[in-house]
């Protein structure tokens, strides 16, 4: 059996879960989430869990069995908690600004970058230190969206300017000068 797809999702206090078909809709404190079920997947809410279990012992469905479980947990606590990705901008004249429902870039193009802001995501940022938080309830979009951020300008290996992670450490690497 599936070491991650056989653990019961603990249900906190405060939130509601619905098995619906091919879905699990979760339902908290900061929202609503809904999680995707493979069709080999059940799910049925026990005393206070949620328990997974699968048809057959096909390496594609004890996949999916854990997979379908990650996602119910991570929609727990998305409803509970919530998800924050921190990223840094590191550079000089670069800077960035939320007017409305969009984020201004100025990265050191010759036009600014306007990037509009998703549904159910917050961002925050600090202007003095250009440090940028985002921040939601699901996951999945949270992480595509600092992803989506931090392809507007990748850290570059010789002077590590750009936008990266917080926790993300550059490999520097040595100029033409230093190579010698």
């Amino acid at each position: 059996m599936s070491r991650i797809g056989k653990n019961p999702v603990q249900i906190p206090k405060g939130v509601e879960i619905h098995v619906e078909g091919n879905a699990v809709r979760v339902k908290g404190p900061k929202g609503e989430v809904s999680s995707p079920v493979p069709a080999s997947v059940q799910a049925k809410v026990l005393d206070g869990r949620l328990e997974f279990t699968r048809d057959g012992e096909e390496p594609s469905q004890r996949a999916l069995h854990g997979l379908a479980r990650a996602l119910a947990a991570n929609a727990v606590q998305g409803v509970t908690k919530g998800f924050v990705r921190e990223l840094d901008i590191v550079g000089v004249g670069f800077k960035a600004e939320v007017r409305g429902k969009s984020v201004a870039f100025a990265l050191g193009y010759s036009h600014p970058i306007n990037f509009p802001i998703p549904d159910g995501i917050v961002i925050a940022i600090d202007g003095k230190t250009n440090h940028m938080t985002i921040s939601g309830i699901d996951k999945q979009k949270v992480g595509q969206t600092a992803a989506e951020i931090r392809a507007l300008r990748i850290p570059d290996p010789y002077k590590a300017k750009g936008i990266k992670y917080s926790d993300e450490v550059i490999r520097r690497k040595v100029g033409k000068a230093g190579g010698k």
